[in-house]
């Protein structure tokens, strides 16, 4: 039974348990879906009324720390500094350089807008902006769609193509069709916040595999399916977010082998995948894999465009879900999109990318050098994991507070364990000489292991 740890400091009792919550929800100590206490039982081990647990599990589900139902208890639903990467941010201080958000990097094209507006109304995108999808553009997209798949590696019938706004609906969708409320899903030990965010929302329970600079460990991955008895494994073998592995031909391979004995189903998110130069691993499970795709962090974000492709027997109920989460994509950015990637426009950006990606993880990698335990002959990666000499809550504020805006390494974390890692974005600043003046800063604040 978890106890928690209470602050002597918070003299109001029910007050200091809410903190006590929030605080190993943030370390990873509690996770999604994670059942609590009775109130009973949390008041007898504290040794206190359970009137008072009660007043502070009120407290913490008023600030969406906790939910609870009837016949399932009280368990884990979120934690807030997750939840600080999905809203809308207000204007960013002019001495603030923002290294959090993983987003591709400014393409010179798109500072003028007209030509932008210009190209959209050339692809025909006015006679269908203000509608609904129609079959003929169903059909132009999932065309369209394994184009940019086949350029992927991967050899896809239009037909077994469900189109989606965006990966983290592809990513929802898959597993409100797959999963089941309360369910086990494994993922690597440290994994993406719109995971987490999807887990908590389907009260899904994570389960967090070690990895190494390849990836998932094999004997981790073999003891997890055992213990666990876990069907659905989300991966992300090229550019993982946020530790910026990509798994090697020989781990792929053994994987792959374990996947199989298990007649699992994997989730594979590609999203970082055209940046990688390395085909998706589901190429070879074609039986037993989903295949997560989109624009947003090669081409473009704003796009919203992207799309689940695999095992046919699995589409339908997938397809069933995207129109239930989101009717239907924007006509008007759809249109755009399917004509970037028919035109080649699409392809010819996201190698932009990936040469302005190199060119700033050299960058990073000639200032930083042996700073903050990179690998640097790994693949280069838009963002960066790097690990921190003290506490790394006490690194990120000491950052923010000469004007660099970083992720903590808990945020990512699967395991109750602590975590001395952070991510930083070198994409996210819009010059090269901005992230150049970040990483002065960051270099400057003395934060990382040396």
């Amino acid at each position: 039974m978890w106890k928690p740890d209470l602050n002597p400091a918070i003299r109001t009792k029910y007050l200091a348990i809410v903190d006590a919550i929030s605080r190993a929800i943030q370390q990873g100590e509690l996770l999604a879906g994670d059942r609590l206490p009775t109130h009973r039982d949390l008041a007898w081990e504290l040794q206190l009324n359970v009137s008072t647990v009660s007043q502070a599990y009120k407290e913490a589900t008023r600030r969406h720390l906790i939910g609870g139902e009837v016949g399932r208890g009280t368990y884990v639903l979120a934690t807030s500094r997750e939840a600080e990467l999905f809203a809308l941010k207000d204007t960013i201080s002019s001495n603030t350089i923002d290294l959090s958000t993983n987003i591709p990097a400014v393409h010179p094209n798109d500072l003028n807008t007209q030509n932008l507006l210009l190209e959209a109304v050339n692809a025909g995108v006015g006679t269908q902006a203000l509608s609904y999808h129609s079959p003929d553009l169903l059909t132009r997209t999932r065309f369209a769609a394994s184009k940019w798949l086949s350029w992927r590696g991967c050899e896809v019938q239009p037909r077994d193509i469900v189109p989606c706004a965006g990966g983290q609906q592809a990513l929802l969708a898959s597993l409100l069709a797959l999963g089941e409320p309360g369910g086990k899903v494994l993922v690597e030990k440290y994994t993406f916040p719109g995971m987490k965010a999807v887990a908590r929302q389907l009260r899904l329970k994570l389960m967090g595999i070690d990895c190494d600079e390849q990836g998932i460990v094999p004997s981790a991955l073999q003891g997890a399916l055992t213990a666990s008895g876990g069907k659905i494994l989300v991966l992300n073998p090229n550019l993982n977010n946020p530790t910026g592995f990509t798994s090697s031909r020989q781990r792929r391979l053994d994987i792959i082998e374990i996947i199989k004995r298990h007649d699992i189903i994997v989730i594979e998110d590609d999203v970082y995948g055209p940046l990688s130069g390395y085909e998706p691993l589901s190429v070879h499970l074609p039986d037993h894999s989903i295949l997560i795709s989109s624009l947003s962090k090669s081409v473009a974000p704003g796009l919203r465009y992207g799309f689940v492709s695999g095992c046919p027997r699995l589409l339908g109920p997938i397809n069933a879900e995207v129109h239930a989460t989101n009717w239907a994509m924007s006509p008007f950015m759809t249109e755009l999109a399917n004509s970037w990637i028919l035109n080649g426009r699409a392809f010819a950006r996201a190698d932009w990318q990936r040469h302005e990606i190199e060119t700033r993880w050299n960058l990073a990698k000639s200032r930083l050098k042996k700073r903050g335990a990179v690998n640097w002959e790994k693949s280069p990666c838009p963002h960066l994991w790097l690990k921190v000499s003290g506490a790394v809550d006490d690194a990120v504020d000491k950052l923010r507070m000469s004007g660099i805006d970083v992720v903590p390494g808990t945020l990512f974390t699967t395991v109750p364990q602590p975590v001395d890692f952070i991510r930083i974005c070198i994409t996210a600043p819009k010059t090269r000489s901005q992230l150049s003046e970040a990483i002065d800063k960051l270099i400057k604040c003395n934060v990382l292991v040396y």
